[in-house]
Parts: C-alpha cells; sequence; structure tokens
C-alpha cells in the first residue's frame, strides 16, 4: 500500500485492495467437510448466491454442486461507474467422489443466508431388491 498522493483517485482505491489479504486469490467454491457419527455434512460458502442459481447432482457416485451468477448491468449503471469488480459473476462448479452407495435419498441439503449446506448419510443402506422370475 502507498501512502503517497496519486494523480488520480481510482489508484488510491487499487493500492489498497492490492493487498494479499483482501484480494481474492481464487474463484473457488470453498467447502468445510466435517464428519460426526452418522453424517457427512459439507457446507460451501456462497455468498451473493440465490437459492435458484444452486444445482446438486449425484451421477456415477459424484456429488457436483454447481451455481451460475449473472452480472447485473440494470442495477450496475444506475449506481454510477463501476472501477473496480471483484466479487465473481458467471459458473462455479465443485465435484466430490462421495461412493455409487448413495442415491438421491441419502443425501439433504439446505441453504441459508448465503451457505450451502449438504448433509450425507455416513453409511447407506439399500435393500436389495429381487427380481424375481414368475415360474408359469
Amino acid at each position: 500500500m502507498r501512502f503517497l498522493p496519486r494523480n488520480r483517485m481510482h489508484d488510491v482505491f487499487d493500492d489498497f485492495f492490492d493487498d494479499d489479504f483482501l484480494t481474492p486469490h481464487t474463484n473457488a467454491m470453498l467447502c468445510d467437510v466435517r464428519e460426526t457419527d452418522h453424517d457427512y455434512i459439507l457446507n460451501f460458502a456462497m455468498p451473493g448466491f440465490k437459492k435458484d442459481d444452486i444445482k446438486i447432482a449425484l451421477d456415477n457416485g459424484y456429488l457436483t454442486v454447481t451455481a451460475e451468477a449473472s452480472k447485473n448491468d440494470d442495477e450496475k449503471n444506475k449506481e454510477g461507474k463501476l472501477v473496480r469488480q471483484e466479487r465473481y459473476h458467471g459458473t462455479l462448479k465443485r465435484s466430490f467422489y462421495v461412493g455409487d452407495d448413495y442415491k438421491n435419498e441419502d443425501i439433504k441439503a439446505a441453504f441459508d443466508n448465503g451457505e450451502l449446506k449438504v448433509t450425507l448419510v455416513k453409511e447407506p443402506k439399500h435393500e436389495e431388491k429381487k427380481n424375481y422370475i414368475d415360474i408359469g
């Protein structure tokens, strides 16, 4: 950060936000994974996203969370010229291999206040359905 006067005012803001602590290094979807006696809990930090922006899929043993946020140009134009933009607009995707034993009913999800919470039953148990052939 520089404390010397600059010719243009927005350079002061650029220098302030160039600090490594304040500048985001990635647009990755951040996730904490917690294990309890019965469950695995995945907490995704998703500020700025709405529930309708998020899709969760289970396919071939992979749990995939996708979030898509678009830029609101109308809002930007009403509030003045955008000098610097650090919030991500676009599609984020994160996948975890959970195994072939999981089915959709083994997974619960909730979204509240910018946080997605996905809970997986620790040991999914499914009854095997046998398909018998009638003998005529």
